[in-house]
């Protein structure tokens, strides 16, 4: 409970303000700039959106001019004598003191100023900077407007003259276009581009240079992984398992393809969280979603599917706040946030978007290329089956005037040759094995089942021999049965029980030989059939193991019997013992092979046999009363005892098959939900199994309100994202570009522009860049090319002394950053200036080599890195495998993002163990030994080749003592490798090449060559 002000108190709060005026500027206080992130740094744990002590919410207008409790008022605006809020943050009383001793230290005496100078100013209240309608200020007047190239410049510009600072000079042309090309490409300049910028005296040949480098289909590769990092982009599922998504790298290949294409952010947006849902969704747009499927994936077995499903929803939400509204929002999961305004409720109606968002695939084309070969094929292979089909029709013209005939004998048929009763017996048990794997036991049983035991291989194939005293036998009965031995009892070996039989095949004979073809089967009938794995599939002939195979199974029937019937096509007659052969063929994989089974002898005729009991019905009806469409069905009942329509219809069959498949892969996207559509709640604490209040799909209401159509979908949401009216996405949109270009954002806490986040550095300029931003049609490359031809970015990154104290990190913008490049871009950096570097772009992720001993440590069963061969060893960074448990070591040293989460700013630091991998690791040092050769190839001379080396690495022609320093390092590593041929033979093949690659570690291990300048 607050106490009430006394009159000393007053007095000391009035003296202190006395005291600390002269610190504070002349200009009015604002209370979302200047306030607002006093309170959520020391208040609002306590007196905030979640918990409001006191019944105090410093979050919120009403209740901070509000009374408390107590009867007193937090604040008296003009009167921060009356102020109890001002008492409380100021007084000596440790009992009275907020915030309390044991909750934090205290206030510091410039904090409190602000605070009582804003009283004083009548407490007023502003929005929070980031959530402020975008608006266009004039631009602010300066005085050397000669150093100004466009309005990003008058913004720097006009700080740095309040403070009576001046920017930065101009960077040299050398140090610029080095800038640019990593900026832009990633990539160093070669020597020849070098030389023509250097030599180019146009005014325009600056501006060339950012158009060239914007064009160039590698800026898409750059600018790219950039937003990978955001999409947490990765190749393989993450937790236990971390399966491998082979075919994730198309998403890639679409984000480098919008990028290189300048798809506007505002459609690049639509189509990543939306493009299923465009209407005439394109594959390429149903791709895109595929930014929503980057999320974490549990495949370990025993998981609640449901718990990760709404883990992963959880995760678009988080990574949607992060990336576009740069907010924390997942501090709402489970209750209000602690210091922004917003509501576990809303978090949940943002939940609401995302949540009919089913994870399905999509058929993507392989190249734009393969399509228009494919058409072609297409087209060859129609008017093949289009003549096959003429011949077909001429055919079955044949068999109607010969039908008549045919019905009369199959009349007689019927008459001669009724049903008789089937039965199943007993087979005498004489052998059996797994062919090419005596490890594997098939053991008969005391009720004639063979039970299989031992080793459990991939795949199998069994071998039975059994013996009948039957004369006639009709088919075989394969009962396959359930066993406590077996995973989940079975009747398969896999774990959870199932088997997929691919091929049955049965010869017989009166001697216990077996030679010839396998008797002919005529159809398959199971008393269960797994969805897609039909009875029909076992007796089709085809055993392609894999996925794609053909076989029959039994999904959801574990741990019971069931049973196949396969018919033969005629009847095995003899006049002594039947011997049989009886082979199953399992090559489906993962151990799904037959676990205990029983096999038995068919007698008798069923009515349908031969004729079935449709067609029966249909020959005992008069001609005249059957219809078009049961004419149709004897005609084709007629061609399957036809041997030349058959022949025609196996061609048929076969030219089928054989068409051409579309060049298509399957692309984990987004889908929407189309029935029963969930239900959204409020999850009491996060726990998706305690579901609270029900929600609609909504935003937060300190934002813009969004106008969902019907019940409000992904579609609504991106489009309400980038409308222009909602601010805080371009805002945090330019931030992102902006930190490209200068290593830092204008708001440095990149994911958090809420109240704990740091102010923009230049709010005025970020509203304007964001402004620019909306009108240049959300253009990336328009943006990019602004800032990069503006004075700001040009300047020289030189560190000035003078300003050590003033400005130390540099947040006034009076010089360019200078800071280590990223991991990818460091290995990339290296193999162009080696000339090893591939040039290609695009296609699946590549398996450069590892370290020694790396792969057999960290891979699981499901997953080997089989190591890339010729140029594909050699591809950029960004398209080497990423396993999320497992990322190749030189990207984790150089602090590459493990992909579990969306990163909006990587870290960069500074170990003694990335100096020793650029020294020592085999991509450096092969690199090396590449670049000596290219210098030996392409220099005569070893001044000549350390001036070519020096400027392959930092785009500069080195100093005379650079040279020096080089020549005298080449001299030694020459005389050693003089006096160790072995050595030279064994590093890099003669003493000449080896001492070269002495040199060119050197340059390859430059601060400048990884540094951005």
């Amino acid at each position: 409970m607050f106490a009430m002000l006394s009159a000393p108190i007053k007095i000391t709060l009035i003296i202190l303000g006395l005291v600390v005026s002269s610190f504070l500027q002349a200009e009015n206080i604002d209370f979302a700039r200047d306030i607002q992130p006093i309170f959520a740094e020391h208040c609002t744990i306590c007196h905030g959106p979640d918990e409001q002590k006191g019944g105090l919410n410093l979050t919120e207008k009403k209740s901070l001019h509000s009374k408390l409790k107590s009867g007193e008022p937090t604040l008296v605006p003009s009167k921060p004598e009356d102020s109890e809020l001002l008492y409380r943050i100021s007084t000596q009383d440790t009992g009275e003191l907020m915030p309390p001793p044991e909750h934090g230290s205290r206030l510091k005496p410039a904090e409190v100023a602000l605070i009582r100078q804003w009283i004083s100013e009548g407490a007023k209240w502003s929005q929070h900077w980031a959530y402020r309608p975008l608006k266009q200020k004039p631009l602010p007047k300066v005085h050397g407007s000669a150093w100004v190239q466009n309005e990003i410049d008058r913004f720097v510009l006009a700080q740095l003259e309040a403070r009576q600072l001046k920017p930065s000079p101009r960077a040299d042309r050398h140090a610029l276009i080095k800038r640019l090309s990593y900026d832009l490409i990633g990539l160093p300049p070669t020597p020849k581009e070098v030389s023509e910028f250097i030599n180019d005296k146009s005014p325009e040949a600056y501006n060339r240079l950012v158009e060239r480098l914007l064009a160039s289909p590698h800026f898409g590769e750059r600018w790219g992984r950039h937003w990978l990092d955001k999409a947490r982009y990765a190749d393989s599922d993450g937790y236990e398992k971390d399966r491998p998504r082979m075919n994730a790298w198309r998403y890639r290949d679409w984000v480098i393809n919008s990028i290189n294409a300048d798809l506007p952010f505002d459609q690049f947006t639509i189509e990543q969280l939306a493009g299923d849902l465009l209407p005439n969704a394109t594959p390429l747009q149903k791709l895109a979603t595929a930014f929503n499927r980057q999320t974490l994936t549990n495949t370990e077995g025993g998981t609640d599917r449901e718990q990760w499903r709404v883990a992963a929803v959880m995760d678009r939400v988080e990574t949607l706040g992060s990336v576009w509204l740069g907010l924390t929002v997942g501090c709402a999961r489970c209750h209000n946030h602690k210091y922004d305004q917003l509501t576990q409720k809303e978090y949940y109606q943002l939940f609401a978007y995302f949540n009919n968002g089913d994870e399905s695939s999509a058929s993507i084309p392989r190249s734009r290329q393969a399509l228009v070969d494919f058409e072609d094929t297409r087209k060859i292979h129609e008017a093949k089956v289009n003549a096959l089909q003429s011949k077909i029709i001429e055919h079955d013209a044949v068999l109607e005037k010969q039908w008549p005939a045919l019905e009369k004998k199959l009349q007689a048929e019927l008459a001669a040759r009724p049903a008789s009763a089937v039965a199943f017996h007993a087979l005498e048990f004489l052998s059996a094995q797994a062919q090419q794997n005596p490890k594997v036991k098939i053991q008969l049983q005391e009720d004639a089942s063979l039970l299989v035991s031992g080793d459990n291989p991939a795949t199998a194939e069994y071998e039975l021999e059994f013996k009948t005293s039957q004369r006639e036998i009709t088919g075989i009965r394969l009962e396959v049965l359930p066993d406590p031995s077996l995973g989940a009892k079975g009747p398969g070996r896999a774990e959870h029980g199932n088997f997929v039989l691919n091929d049955i095949r049965v010869y017989a004979n009166t001697e216990r030989k077996f030679t010839g073809k396998p008797i002919a089967l005529a159809k398959a009938a199971a008393s269960y059939e797994q969805k897609g794995w039909p009875a029909q599939n076992a007796i089709d002939g085809k055993t392609a193991g894999g996925r794609t195979g053909s076989g029959w199974a039994i999904a959801n029937q574990f741990g019971k019997p069931n049973q196949l019937t396969v018919t033969f096509t005629k009847p095995f007659k003899a006049d002594s013992d039947i011997f049989l052969h009886i082979v199953l063929d399992q090559k489906y994989g993962t151990q799904h092979t037959i676990g205990r089974l029983r096999l038995s002898a068919r007698t008798g005729h069923a009515a349908d046999d031969r004729i079935p009991v449709a067609i029966a019905k249909l020959l005992a009806k008069p001609a005249d009363q059957r219809s078009a469409t049961e004419k149709q069905s004897l005609i084709a009942f007629a061609r399957g005892l036809d041997p030349d329509a058959m022949r025609l219809q196996s061609d048929l069959k076969k030219l089928t098959e054989g068409a051409p498949k579309p060049p298509v892969m399957s692309v984990r996207v987004i889908a929407q939900r189309t029935s029963s559509p969930r239900t959204t709640h409020v999850l009491h604490r996060g726990e998706f199994k305690q579901p609270r209040d029900k929600v609609s799909p909504g935003t937060f209401a300190t934002l813009p309100t969004i106008k969902n159509r019907a019940q409000g979908d992904r579609l609504d949401l991106a489009r309400w994202l980038v409308d222009g009216q909602t601010p805080i996405v371009p805002r945090v949109t330019a931030n992102h570009i902006w930190s490209h270009l200068f290593g830092e954002g204008l708001v440095r806490t990149m994911n958090d522009f809420g109240a704990r986040g740091d102010a923009p550095s230049h709010p005025a300029l970020l509203n304007w860049l964001a402004v620019e931003f909306v009108q240049l049609n959300w253009s990336r490359k328009a943006m990019i090319r602004l800032i990069t031809q503006s004075a700001t970015y040009q300047q020289s990154s030189r560190h000035r002394p003078e300003l050590s104290e003033i400005d130390p990190n540099n947040h006034l913008l009076h010089r360019q950053n200078r800071f280590r490049v990223q991991a990818e871009t460091i290995r990339d950096l290296t193999l162009a200036a080696s000339g090893q570097l591939s040039a290609k772009i695009g296609g699946p992720s590549v398996f450069p080599p590892l370290p020694p001993g790396v792969a057999e440590l960290s891979y699981a069963n499901n997953f080997k890195w089989k190591t890339s061969n010729g140029e594909d060893q050699f591809r950029r960074g960004m398209y080497t495998f990423f396993k999320r448990t497992s990322p190749h070591p030189n990207l984790i040293t150089f602090d590459c993002p493990d992909s579990n989460v969306t990163c909006v700013k990587r870290n960069i630091s500074n170990t003694p163990l990335a100096a020793l991998a650029t020294l020592n690791n085999t991509v450096f040092t092969d690199a090396a030994k590449a670049m000596s050769k290219r210098l030996l190839a392409e220099r005569a001379e070893d001044t000549a080749r350390i001036q070519l080396g020096f400027q392959l690495c930092t785009a500069r022609q080195p100093t005379p003592s650079e040279i020096g320093a080089f020549a005298d390092l080449l001299t030694k590593a020459k005389a050693y490798y003089a006096d160790n041929k072995d050595a030279a033979a064994a590093f890099n093949g003669n003493p000449e090449a080896s001492a070269w690659a002495v040199v060119t570690r050197i340059f390859l291990n430059l601060d400048e060559f990884i540094t951005r300048e």
